[in-house]
């Protein structure tokens, strides 16, 4: 124990002798250390958000959306007027799915309708749907004012709606949007509640859904069938589009996670019969696409944490190159203790504990500086837009979001150590071997 003691002490000495040097040679493993983690903590960040969006439509939801055939889309835009298509999810086939799935634990359709929604001169591209109460808990909705949709508004066909955020800021900038109106084409609608910001309106999430769920208007489903129909009519730039599609989407929600990937299987095989090459409607998997993201995100934090270890590897060979200038700085003083007895073992010790020292106190600031510059970027960046001169470079909404991974901190603070150790070791053998009387007579 007073041998390490010691030998701790000596190196510890000729370190503090040599100080801007040590400091130095310790900043290649300090930058390499806070790479790995900051790079590490920028694709966490980025990935659990991404995953985040994907979660929220639903882990255990399987959502089948009508869609627009691809040569009917391509016959839609040759012509100047237009005429109506007919496509997509038929009330039938929502009745074989329902029955063919009596373990789903929540089936919800939706109904597009209306062309646009109105009040007074604001008007937006009509993302209205007659939905079922169900669809909150299974969309994973929730109300910021007001109330969602009841089974007595189903049961009555009332004429009310529950608006998205967006469209609640937009068509009531300065009023309560609470018991007022709105119009979905030349229908009007009362208010009854308003939903929470939904975070997929971009990214991995809207990707997905296709559309700004924040931009939604629901209304009844019984309302929707008995006002509006099948057929929906769009304006535009003189000429007009019109689809009549029975059901937009429908939920199906599985018992378990276990379950969704039996269960969308079956559906594809549904579908496949019953729309047979009209290629109609599209399913999404929320789970099947989260279980691939997060293997996608795991291989791309570990290129990002190889790029980023490059760094501590030079940070090592630095440490080599140092120790080995000096070893031969030090030969007489390696002499002098060879010929008071001292062994190659000692030698080696002294070298190895003056490069553990470097590479591990490097470690520790490394640490330390890249946990702070994860943790400040994630609040740095969303202010840089209201800064003088880089805003007018910087997107508004521009954020980057940063998730501390406490295996990136294990795994690059022993890797920073066990790099000064490896690249410390040829020199302290280096200087071990060296023939005590060559070493006296060195100057």
């Amino acid at each position: 124990m007073n041998f390490l003691l010691e030998t701790i002490r000596l190196g510890l000495t000729n370190l503090r002798l040599q100080l801007l040097r040590s400091i130095l040679t310790t900043l290649g493993i300090i930058f390499g250390v806070a790479a790995v983690i900051t790079m590490v903590g920028i694709g966490e960040g980025a990935t659990q958000e991404a995953l985040a969006q994907i979660e929220r439509l639903g882990a255990k939801n399987i959502i089948i959306r009508s869609q627009k055939p691809p040569e009917d889309a391509n016959q839609q835009s040759g012509g100047s007027r237009g005429w109506v298509s007919r496509f997509g999810i038929t009330y039938a086939d929502f009745e074989v799915i329902r029955e063919s799935f009596p373990e789903a634990s929540s089936m919800v359709p939706l109904k597009e309708v209306g062309g646009q929604v109105l009040r007074g001169a604001t008007r937006v591209v009509s993302q209205a749907y007659g939905v079922t109460p169900d669809l909150a808990k299974v969309a994973k909705l929730s109300v910021a004012r007001g109330r969602y949709l009841t089974q007595g508004d189903l049961d009555n066909a009332a004429m009310v709606c529950v608006v998205g955020s967006e469209i609640a800021d937009k068509m009531f900038e300065l009023e309560d949007p609470l018991g007022s109106t709105l119009r979905i084409d030349d229908k009007a609608m009362t208010v009854v509640g308003v939903l929470r910001p939904v975070g997929l309106s971009g990214g991995a999430g809207g990707a997905l859904v296709g559309r700004d769920l924040n931009l939604d208007v629901h209304i009844p489903l019984t309302t929707a069938r008995a006002a509006f129909g099948d057929v929906v009519v769009r304006r535009e730039s003189g000429s007009f589009n019109a689809n009549e599609v029975q059901v937009a989407e429908v939920y199906v929600e599985a018992p378990t996670r276990e379950a969704v990937i039996p269960m969308s299987r079956r559906l594809n095989r549904i579908i496949d019969v019953r729309h047979d090459r009209e290629r109609d409607i599209s399913m999404i998997v929320p789970y099947e696409l989260l279980e691939s993201a997060r293997r996608r995100a795991l291989t791309g934090q570990w290129i990002s944490a190889s790029i980023a270890a490059i760094s501590l590897l030079v940070g090592g060979i630095g440490i080599m190159n140092i120790m080995l200038a000096t070893v031969t700085e030090r030969t007489r003083e390696i002499g002098i203790r060879r010929a008071l007895g001292a062994t190659q073992k000692h030698i080696v010790s002294q070298f190895l504990v003056e490069t553990g020292v470097l590479s591990t106190l490097g470690g520790v600031v490394g640490v330390i500086l890249g946990v702070g510059l994860a943790i400040s970027l994630d609040t740095v960046v969303p202010m840089l837009p209201e800064m003088p001169v880089v805003g007018a470079y910087v997107p508004p909404d521009v954020t980057l979001p940063t998730a501390i991974s406490l295996w990136s901190v294990v795994v690059a603070f022993l890797v920073a150590a066990a790099t000064g150790l490896v690249f410390g070791l040829y020199p302290a053998r280096k200087a071990a071997r060296q023939d005590p009387i060559v070493a006296l007579r060195h100057d």
